[in-house]
């Protein structure tokens, strides 16, 4: 028998948008175990104004939120694909950029309310990212095995 890789692939991202679909209609202190949490200004490039949002990171999703009190998430940012890294705009301040590795998706400016809070954003994001990139190379590597080797 060989194994189906497509399958694999296809039950693990519907795993994964399952719980991510069911964590946006949660409101966000029902999130449980989040790895990061807090206020965060996204910039609108079209206004070139800064928008605030309650946010919770868990999984590799970013969860945007109106409020502390919301009862389920206005958006959502899936980050598998992009690099975080600091970023220092036209107006001297300490921005996270969140770039990806793509051009058929768009950069995302963020800013916490100070740069020891930027920090504590870039380390979480940076670490829900990488929790993704073993499974990604895990199934590349299936991919990439001759046939013989997954006979059962």
């Amino acid at each position: 028998v060989i194994t189906n890789y497509p399958s694999i692939l296809h039950l693990q991202s519907h795993v994964w948008e399952d719980v991510t679909l069911h964590n946006s209609n949660l409101p966000p202190l029902a999130i449980k175990n989040p790895e990061c949490l807090g206020l965060l200004h996204q910039l609108d490039r079209s206004t070139d104004a800064w928008v605030q949002h309650y946010c919770i990171l868990k999984d590799g999703c970013l969860y945007f939120y109106a409020s502390i009190r919301s009862t389920q998430a206005s958006g959502g940012l899936y980050l598998q694909g992009y690099r975080v890294s600091e970023q220092t705009l036209s107006f001297k301040q300490s921005v996270i950029e969140l770039n990806p590795l793509s051009e058929e998706f768009k950069t995302f400016y963020f800013c916490a309310e100070n740069k020891t809070e930027n920090q504590r954003w870039i380390t979480a994001l940076t670490a829900s990212i990488k929790k993704w990139l073993p499974l990604h190379q895990a199934i590349q590597d299936f991919m990439n095995r001759p046939l013989e080797e997954t006979k059962m």
